[in-house]
């Protein structure tokens, strides 16, 4: 298992712990990240591809050619990074006049893509590809926490051209989560979004955080102590925004869970540095 590693924005730049995690534990569990050299944002999907479709396609082509042109597929820790390429990489693939149209701009810059990369986000390979019982294996320190999962808006959907999980009662988190021991509890509205989304948090910042207060009130509720995301904007949006609404939820990636589970210390996984003090 080998992979082109899409970084994204938000992690690098705000959770450098969510990178290494995820280096960490794929080293452990056998799977090798190539870094994807001069890689741009995904484009965001809520953003630019609002604005202009064919910027959005032209700019994630790009970052798809330079995977192709390393012969690899390409792997992501973020949602909204695996929604943007994932999209794009599919309409590329079914259309071969946008694909034509495409190459011409990036033609000007030296590339060409074929249309023939693929798209995965690591919590699928993990699940797919390494698998359930190798990553019970490779735990070292069993967690017993009660888990809210979050899914996320991009993860599944479209769930008719990804074919992941049901989208509207998934349990492919689920399963990740419990097999470090820890519980996934059930909770009301567990497919909501974070709030953070398509420019919400920083256009709207009042309105994100009205959707993120529901999200919490509602974990709460299950008995839940700690969320465990996929995305870092996600994890933005819940380790930042409990500070202006006075939640205390843990709120941890999938890579960082993983990290401790498998007997790595908390201050190398970049715990230590979120917003929200993380209680283990």
């Amino acid at each position: 298992m080998k992979y082109a590693f899409f970084l994204g924005c938000i992690a690098p730049l705000r959770y450098p712990g969510i990178e290494k995690s995820t280096r960490e534990v794929f080293k452990a569990l056998g799977v090798e990240l190539v870094d994807l050299k001069d890689a741009s944002c995904c484009p965001a999907p809520g953003v630019i591809k609002s604005f202009s479709k064919t910027t959005w396609l032209a700019a994630a082509a790009r970052n798809l050619a330079l995977a192709e042109k390393a012969g690899l597929d390409i792997v992501t820790i973020c949602n909204g990074c695996y929604g943007s390429l994932f999209d794009a990489a599919h309409e590329l693939h079914e259309d071969k006049k946008l694909l034509d149209e495409v190459n011409k701009t990036l033609g000007e810059i030296g590339l060409k893509y074929s249309g023939n990369t693929k798209v995965k986000h690591f919590a699928e390979v993990l699940h797919r590809e390494v698998g359930i019982d190798a990553i019970k294996a490779a735990v070292k320190r069993p967690l017993e926490y009660k888990v809210a999962t979050f899914y996320g808006c991009h993860f599944l959907k479209p769930s008719n051209i990804k074919h992941l999980d049901d989208p509207e009662n998934p349990k492919l988190l689920d399963e990740l989560i419990e097999a470090v021991g820890a519980k996934s509890m059930p909770r009301q509205q567990k497919m909501m979004c974070c709030g953070a989304g398509g420019g919400l948090r920083s256009q709207f910042g009042e309105t994100a955080l009205k959707f993120t207060k529901t999200n919490l009130e509602n974990i709460k509720a299950s008995g839940a102590e700690m969320i465990v995301d996929v995305c870092p904007f996600c994890h933005l949006q819940f380790d930042a925004g409990q500070k202006e609404l006075g939640f205390d939820l843990s709120v941890l990636h999938l890579a960082q869970l993983y990290g401790i589970a498998m007997g790595m210390e908390a201050k190398d996984l970049g715990i230590n540095v979120h917003v929200t003090p993380v209680k283990l």
